[in-house]
């Protein structure tokens, strides 16, 4: 998950939440404006929406090739 920065400047950093067993409930994201005290230290990960969209696409095209190594071992090492 990224920090996404809108068009407005305002950043969505992603944020978990936990069972008191530390067992994960959910993945989401929260809002961040520029008055937040966090959102400096935030700010110089972020990319826009446009720039995380393309990671996902290339990490989407890019992981077809490492999953069929990946097969490709697992394979092999179930042949063993």
């Amino acid at each position: 998950m990224y920090v996404i920065r809108l068009a407005d400047g305002t950043l969505r950093v992603p944020r978990s939440l936990a069972s008191e067993d530390r067992r994960l409930i959910g993945n989401g994201y929260v809002e961040v404006g520029p008055d937040d005290p966090e959102y400096g230290r935030w700010l110089p990960e972020s990319v826009t929406e446009e720039e995380a969209a393309e990671r996902r696409r290339r990490w989407v095209e890019e992981n077809d090739a490492l999953e069929r190594e990946f097969l490709a071992f697992k394979a092999d090492q179930d042949e063993a």
